[in-house]
């Protein structure tokens, strides 16, 4: 590093520590009504916000609308600019922690079907976003992702014929061959075999 660089590496500490106390300061005078409002304003146009305020302060999305959420997030997580391809573009990857902690809520509700659907979409989506990569960096996320719903899945009463086409439409959906591909045979082979 060279001693320019060093010096504005200093710069920008001190300009955020500036910016930091700054707002702080100002944001100290406002009433909390309108504070509340800035927040959830800033929330509604942007959904990494949204996210992170979510995750902070334990929100949970009720019912029907963690799936939407869910859905959104897996959209977020695996959208790609595609004048990038075959680079290692940025992804979300406080999108994929939300599809996670979703994943891992519907499960725990028993909500079956929906946590299926949607892992089958991850899976699409995602394994696209992997193809069309320089080196797929993001297939860990991915694969933590879709871990939760697998071992949750062997672990259930759910019936045998309806895991094992669960699995065969998941490995049929990765268009890189690999994503959770020795889980998902496991757990198709075991659900395939004659019940003891």
């Amino acid at each position: 590093m060279s001693k320019s660089e060093r010096y504005t590496g200093k710069m920008t500490v001190v300009k955020k520590r500036e910016f930091g106390g700054r707002l702080r300061k100002a944001l100290s005078k406002r009433k909390k009504d309108e504070l509340l409002d800035a927040l959830v304003e800033l929330a509604e146009e942007d959904r990494g916000i949204l996210r992170r305020l979510e995750m902070r302060f334990n929100l949970e999305p009720p019912g029907e609308e963690r799936v939407i959420a869910t859905r959104q997030a897996i959209a977020d997580a695996t959208d790609f600019d595609e004048r990038d391809i075959n680079y290692n573009f940025s992804y979300d990857y406080q999108a994929y922690e939300e599809v996670k902690r979703n994943f891992t809520r519907l499960v725990e509700l028993g909500q079956w079907s929906s946590v299926m659907e949607l892992s089958l979409e991850l899976m699409r989506k995602g394994s696209y976003q992997v193809e069309m990569s320089d080196e797929g960096l993001m297939t860990d996320e991915i694969v933590e992702c879709l871990q939760v719903v697998i071992q949750a899945l062997a672990k259930s009463d759910l019936p045998r014929d309806n895991l094992a086409a669960w699995c065969a439409n998941m490995m049929s959906a990765d268009r890189v061959g690999f994503i959770c591909d020795q889980e998902l045979s496991a757990l198709r082979e075991e659900a395939n075999s004659p019940a003891q």
